[in-house]
């Protein structure tokens, strides 16, 4: 009984590596220099974010209030999305989205216990459903 459960978790974790990617600033940069990968908003991305990503536009302050208004606004929610953890996770799922990126480089100010269940909620919705995947672009190391 023991090795079921130590083989289901390390499905599980092996589905959450695959929902969440961390793409780093100067990648990105890199690729507009470059302009070898542009997306719908005519942003260069790196080669591993798809083109079809939908961008979550992130302020200077990241938190519940933010995050989801803006991804709810980016994934053109129903009416009757509710701002609520339950709602973005019902509405993430029942959504044509595949891919969402979400640039943290201009963030001043990030409510980690919000970003935290933001990505919880990513990487349930990608073990149940397979989709979304989140790209989080973070700044360069010389940029913190």
């Amino acid at each position: 009984m023991k090795q079921v459960d130590i083989k289901k978790e390390n499905i599980d974790q092996e589905s959450i590596s695959k929902a969440i990617h961390y793409i780093n600033q100067s990648h990105v940069d890199q690729d507009r220099i470059n302009q070898s990968h542009i997306n719908q908003n005519g942003t260069a991305l790196h080669a591993d974010i798809p083109a079809q990503a939908v961008t979550i536009p992130a302020g200077d302050i990241l938190d519940k209030t933010t995050l989801l208004t803006s991804l709810a606004c980016a994934c053109e929610f129903p009416d009757y999305f509710s701002h609520n953890w339950d709602s973005t996770w019902d509405c993430l799922t029942d959504s044509d989205v595949m891919h969402l990126m979400l640039d943290l480089t201009g963030a001043k100010s990030i409510n980690t216990e919000d970003f935290n269940m933001f990505k919880c909620i990513i990487e349930d919705a990608y073990r149940d459903f397979g989709k979304p995947q989140l790209w989080i672009i973070v700044p360069s190391a010389d940029e913190v």
